[in-house]
């Protein structure tokens, strides 16, 4: 056992902070988990609002992320798959894009020709074969610029009507400055993988690596105020004693307990608004993007995939906006018109049932973006966790928190060694 009298102490219970709990418990590490929350999964909250399943902002778990295939039994889940594809309008017309697994070319050959072009349909799809086809360590290897940069020997109508719309919802910024790379890397996972969310709403990842650590592992509403000398100093007043500390917290708090890491990074913000709706005939379980500038990124009718997210048998519509001057672009009731019209909902009444504002829901990833920053802080002592320091990602904060576990295992073993010598 690789142990002390004393536990790593790990700040932040969302998925890095699990993640790396997870690894250190499965190498026989003492943990103590503090979360200033009364629930673990950080950015990664579920709420049950008036028998509605309610995730702190619209999320998906892609099935192909490398992360999930080890430390998560994915089974228990219970994964709800929406369908590979997208629904993007354009020109006031609808348009499928379906099955990317099948073959790129033959993704495209669902699109109507007034989308786009043919010209254009070969373009866009030899860029998704690009990054398919491509092993992971290709893609990092690439010139790390802007995606809009990258995307520039591309067709207009590919980049302003299908990219910029499609991941304007990933990035969560609409002029798409993020690392060509990381949009290199996603594409593949879409097109491997497909989107789901758990039954019980994406709080159950959380919940399921919370599940591996021993009863009393994760002390929950148990505020950090900072890192001391040989332990953290708690916001109720005691210091708790520590081999060694992990801060996981949000990238944000993380710099303000660590003011060594430098300025945090800006912050990705999002709105959901969350609608109930007499379910509809033809209800399409599709992802909806608009290409003709209503504001809305994204819009999904969640029960047509996850019918467990409604107790009442009524349609649960997800539609995300992005911010501008720290303000979503629109409110609730443009957001619902703008809604019904890109899912051709009849008329009825729709009720809000939940709004949730995320100003800090990604850290940006600006070009270039380095894949993985340094983790340790102080040799042997000070370690920091999280999706700002890999990507911008579930993927990336599974990956972060179990990287720094491997490295704190490593000291740890270092020091008892060097102990018994």
């Amino acid at each position: 056992m690789l142990t002390t009298d004393l536990p790593v102490v790990i700040i932040g219970a969302g998925l890095a902070g699990l993640a790396c709990a997870a690894r250190l418990h499965a190498e026989q590490v003492p943990v103590v988990v503090l979360e200033a929350a009364e629930a673990v999964g950080g950015r990664i909250r579920t709420d049950v609002v008036d028998g509605f399943t309610i995730d702190r902002g619209f999320q998906v778990l892609n099935t192909a992320y490398p992360a999930l295939q080890t430390g998560v039994d994915v089974d228990r889940l219970a994964l709800r798959r929406l369908p590979r594809g997208v629904r993007i309008r354009r020109q006031g017309a609808l348009h499928d894009i379906r099955h990317p697994l099948a073959s790129p070319g033959a993704a495209l050959g669902d699109l109507t020709t007034s989308v786009v072009g043919l010209r254009s349909k070969v373009a866009l799809a030899r860029y998704v074969a690009s990054s398919v086809a491509a092993r992971p360590s290709t893609i990092k290897g690439r010139a790390d610029v802007e995606a809009r940069a990258a995307w520039a020997q591309l067709p207009d109508d590919v980049v302003d009507d299908v990219l910029t719309a499609f991941f304007a919802g990933v990035v969560l910024e609409a002029e798409i400055t993020t690392s060509r790379v990381f949009t290199d890397l996603m594409m593949r996972m879409f097109v491997h993988g497909n989107s789901a969310v758990p039954a019980a709403g994406m709080q159950a990842l959380p919940e399921e690596l919370a599940r591996q650590l021993p009863a009393g592992t994760v002390r929950l509403g148990t505020p950090v105020a900072s890192v001391v000398e040989g332990g953290v100093a708690l916001a109720d007043g005691p210091v708790l004693e520590a081999r060694g500390v992990v801060v996981a917290a949000d990238p944000w708090t993380a710099h303000e307990l660590l003011p060594e890491l430098g300025a945090p990074p800006a912050a990705r913000a999002v709105t959901t608004y969350y609608f109930a709706a007499a379910p509809w005939a033809d209800i399409d379980p599709l992802l909806t993007l608009d290409a003709d500038g209503s504001g809305v990124v994204n819009s999904v009718v969640l029960t047509a995939s996850a019918p467990e997210y409604s107790t009442d048998g009524r349609a649960l519509v997800a539609t995300s906006v992005l911010h501008a001057t720290g303000r979503p672009v629109l409110d609730a009731a443009a957001a619902q018109a703008a809604a019904r019209e890109l899912h051709q909902a009849p008329g009825g009444d729709w009720e809000l049932v939940a709004t949730r504002d995320v100003p800090h829901a990604l850290p940006a990833m600006t070009a270039p973006h380095p894949l993985r920053k340094p983790v340790e802080v102080i040799p042997d002592r000070l370690w920091v966790a999280g999706d700002h320091r890999d990507t911008s990602s579930i993927q990336g904060a599974l990956v972060s928190g179990r990287r720094t576990a491997n490295l704190v295992a490593t000291a740890l073993r270092s020091a008892t060694a060097g102990r018994t010598r």
